[in-house]
């Protein structure tokens, strides 16, 4: 089966080598609204492309990490679910967080992506050798961005920052043959 996709080379040439791909939550892996219960209980939309793409990132030997200001029963049993294993919940100051997961895998920044929607993702996007973000994401981010998505945040922007990373790696032909069968 031959790929769809078609990315830019030189946006390629600057995904390829990622081992580590850090993920905001809210805005990136959701629509950024915040929903409560009547209970106050937090409640969050995930978007199931966005999963398969965090999923087919691991089967490449590409580590999904995730660093949010927040945390959540929701997040944490989606996250789980998904076999996440390296994040960081409730982290204001995300460049910390991101240098110890680098130093966990032994890995350093030239070897990471980051995708971020608001202003605290910055410090890691600015750092990592490939910065994506929502279409949907605060003007400063994206301007720092090396990839804006087509879409927005929590309705498929993460998956199409998964497949780039993919396609850059050299993986997502045989990845999605093994689905044509």
């Amino acid at each position: 089966m031959t790929p769809t996709l078609n990315f830019p080379p030189e946006l390629l040439l600057k995904a390829q080598g990622v081992r580590v791909a850090f993920f905001d939550v809210d805005g990136v892996l959701t629509d950024g609204g915040l929903y409560f219960s009547e209970s106050g209980e937090s409640l969050k939309r995930f978007n199931t492309l966005d999963g398969q793409g965090l999923k087919l990132l691991q089967r490449a030997g590409i580590v999904p990490a995730v660093i949010t200001g927040r945390d959540s029963k929701a997040l944490r049993v989606r996250l789980q679910a998904l076999g996440i294993e390296h994040v960081h919940y409730g982290t204001e100051d995300k460049r910390p967080a991101a240098e110890q997961t680098l130093k966990t895998l032994g890995l350093d920044w030239s070897q990471c992506a980051a995708m971020g929607d608001d202003w605290p993702d910055l410090p890691v996007m600015r750092r990592s050798a490939f910065a994506c973000a929502p279409v949907n994401a605060h003007a400063e981010v994206r301007a720092r961005a090396h990839h804006t998505t087509l879409a927005r945040g929590g309705e498929g922007a993460a998956r199409e920052f998964c497949d780039v990373l993919l396609v850059a790696s050299g993986q997502y032909a045989n990845l999605l043959e093994g689905y044509a069968q």
